[in-house]
């Protein structure tokens, strides 16, 4: 396997070799005619993030402009990137960093020390509609990343995380400029694929629009043994006159994963796995070939904006998605952390849902009293049913193949014999949630808007049901309400300097208290969590830099025992335990000299637990959370049509527990690449060579969960694209 692995890596190094020196001579020889093709090709590779983005309820905002961090990172950045997921675009992030679901492939992001589920990723600012485990980042123009909480801004959302931060997509439109893109590409040690992106405009003043793109990757990556398939296919069109602007957004996404890495739990019940096991050899994979997930999802929405006069915009937007998840999952728990003994548990869980949001409001402009106003009210609500099934395998090392963490071996997959229920081949409903929302706010602007001000109120309804999955009875109702506010301010000294404070919330669905407590039954008020923050903004030319301090305050869940004589004795549930996080981000991104630009940060937060279960842990660290992030991302045109690339990304220590005896190292990881674009005829050719890991560190990326995510060994990527 090792050899079959080399000769695929060094053809595919080969290849991109023989066309580099195959095209330089073309290049050479015509290098009049040609360049002008190669400089427009390298400005179009040049523009890879943008200080905007859309913030819900606020509409399409410059980040000078407003109270808050927001960047995008855009199309160029992806191509040349060559991400496998979501989470690779964000690695460009100092705030953001990536982890995985519980027992699956599912992504999800530690963004100001909290986490958002892949679920909980908006698109064109629906939740809900998004593919809710794993997103392909090709069919998408812009991955937008709002840092900090925006239950204002977009509602709660459906999986209950968002609270420090959003991330919103925006799906490929056509351009001005016709787009007439192939792309193949290769990931070691055998990943194949290729894309396509057609965009064209049409009819009087080019008012009809058209964009379909699609990709398909499959085979092995880096990881020993670990399969990886992803095909997906976009369409949008809009059509676009003096006042009015449609579009529809069309998708279809399909994933699978054959013997994945799992994550790893420590399990002290059954031995002494009461340390950090040391990083096994990094591509090895202590995954099971029988431990598979394949996803897939239809999803598509439909936006319409109409300005009825110079100063009111009226819009609506609707949205729905289809997924169906079939897997058989696998737990590796490890029982001793000195040699890695370990046992495997797994698990078939089949889902299906359906969902659908809209939202509509208008947006309205206008000035008195030399104040300016931006005013703006909607509804918004949505519907997400979920059904599953599920069947387990015992828990405990005695009925449990044995496996080791250093020295994996392949064992049968155990008996579905722990737990049972609902309808494995066609899953019953489990839960609905209905999320409705009304939102009013206004900006208002003085002395020529330097100062603007924005206050505003969103009130949600949430309304959850659970069901019993083998009769379909309901088995309770959750329904709360709460108001969120927003208050913001930003302050331009200058053109290009953008001073900024807000006071914003985050909101998730309360807690139901469990079996055990006295209070069982009991449904609390939707968790808030109210977040300050204060910071700067710099915008010279292509230059930006910000910085932001914040400080977030979320409740959490306690059970706490009844007093001394009081009867009935026994526990009762809470939410008077509260976890803080405060902590300092700055960010820079552009040209700052001519032909070298850089994307980089450093974010610093402190998470603590605070009013802990009996006071045992408060000031302690929160899991999973570095103690601080950075990134620093360096582009460099060296001489003609070539660019070399570096990257390093560095995360601080993790608590692993509550008790913090255990923490995460720090660990560093460097990434470097070359790119090149020639002529070819009259179409530029870009061609691509970037190793991620370049020293194959091993390391644990994250503990978030209370489990351990090792990180990607040493992966090459080669890609060709040719524009015409």
């Amino acid at each position: 396997m090792v050899a079959y692995r080399d000769i695929i890596r060094g053809t595919g190094l080969t290849a991109l070799g023989a066309a580099l020196v195959a095209a330089a001579p073309a290049s050479a020889q015509e290098a009049s005619a040609d360049e002008s093709i190669v400089v427009t090709a390298q400005r179009d590779n040049q523009t890879q993030v943008s200080r905007n983005g859309s913030l819900g309820a606020l509409g399409d905002k410059d980040a000078m402009n407003t109270p808050f961090a927001v960047k995008s990172y855009n199309e160029a950045l992806i191509l040349n990137q060559q991400p496998l997921t979501l989470g690779a675009v964000l690695e460009n992030d100092p705030s953001v960093r990536t982890t995985l679901g519980f027992g699956n492939m599912s992504e999800q992001f530690v963004v100001r020390g909290f986490n958002l589920f892949g679920e909980d990723i908006a698109i064109d600012g629906l939740f809900g509609v998004t593919p809710r485990q794993l997103v392909s980042p090709e069919l998408y123009d812009q991955v937008q990343i709002l840092n900090g909480a925006s239950a204002f801004l977009f509602g709660a959302a459906p999986g209950g995380s968002a609270l420090g931060g959003t991330v919103n997509l925006t799906p490929k439109r056509a351009k001005d400029r016709d787009t007439s893109r192939l792309t193949v590409n290769y990931l070691s040690d055998a990943h194949f694929g290729g894309a396509f992106d057609f965009g064209r405009r049409f009819g009087d003043d080019m008012g009809f629009g058209a964009r379909i793109n699609g990709a398909y990757r499959s085979g092995d990556i880096a990881i020993d043994d670990e399969f990886r398939r992803s095909a997906v296919v976009g369409g949008s069109f809009d059509w676009r006159t003096d006042t009015l602007r449609v579009s529809l957004d069309l998708a279809y996404q399909n994933v699978k994963a054959q013997h994945m890495r799992p994550m790893v739990q420590l399990n002290n019940a059954f031995g002494t796995a009461t340390t950090l096991p040391r990083v096994p050899r990094a591509s090895g994979n202590y995954g099971q070939p029988w431990y598979n997930q394949s996803i897939r999802d239809v999803f598509g929405i439909v936006k319409v904006e109409y300005d009825a006069t110079d100063n009111l915009m009226l819009y609506a937007s609707g949205g729905a998605r289809d997924t169906a998840e079939r897997g058989v999952y696998q737990g590796f728990q490890v029982t001793n952390s000195a040699t890695g003994a370990a046992f495997v548990t797994g698990s078939n869980i089949p889902r299906n849902d359906n969902n659908e949001a809209m939202q509509a409001g208008l947006r309205l402009k206008g000035e008195g009293a030399g104040i300016t106003h931006q005013l703006n009210m909607g509804y918004s609500h949505s519907r997400y049913v979920n059904r599953n099934a599920f069947e387990f395998s015992t828990s405990v090392p005695a009925t449990s193949p044995q496996n080791n963490l250093y020295a994996p071996v392949t064992v049968a997959r155990p008996a579905f014999n722990g737990f049972v229920s609902g309808n494995l081949a066609d899953p019953n409903p489990a839960n609905r949630t209905r999320l409705s929302s009304f939102f009013v706010s206004d900006t208002l602007g003085f002395a020529d808007d330097l100062v603007q001000l924005t206050v505003g109120l969103r009130h949600q309804i949430i309304h959850f049901r659970a069901y019993n999955i083998n009769t379909k009875a309901q088995t309770s109702e959750y329904r709360e309400a709460a108001t969120t506010p927003v208050v913001g301010l930003v302050i331009r000294p200058s053109e290009n300097i953008s001073l900024y404070a807000n006071r914003i919330e985050g909101l998730a669905q309360g807690p139901v208290a469990g079996a055990g407590t006295l209070n069982v039954g009991e449904v609390f008020p939707p968790f808030r969590s109210v977040q300050y923050e204060v910071g700067g903004k710099l915008q010279f030319g292509r230059f930006n830099a910000s910085i932001a301090a914040f400080q977030t305050s979320r409740p959490q869940g306690l059970n706490v025992p009844t007093a001394p004589g009081v009867t009935p004795a026994g526990t009762i549930f809470t939410v008077d335990g509260e976890q803080r996080n405060k902590g300092i981000e700055l960010s820079v991104d552009g040209e700052p000299v001519k032909g070298l630009r850089i994307i980089a940060g450093v974010a610093v937060t402190d998470a603590t637990q605070r009013r802990t279960q009996g006071g045992l842990n408060d000031g302690r660290d929160a899991v999973g959370v570095p103690e601080y992030t950075a990134n620093a991302n360096v582009e460099w045109d060296v001489y003609g049509g070539l660019t070399l690339t570096g990257r390093v990304i560095q995360t601080g220590k993790q608590a692993f527990n509550v008790t913090n005896s255990i923490i995460l190292p720090e660990w560093t990881r460097f990434d470097l690449g070359a790119r090149y674009v020639v002529a070819i005829g009259d179409a530029p050719v870009t061609f691509r060579f970037n190793v991620d890991n370049v020293a194959n560190k091993r390391y644990w990326s994250s503990s978030l969960g209370g489990y351990l995510v090792q990180g990607l060994p040493r992966t090459f990527k080669t890609s060709a694209t040719v524009e015409f």
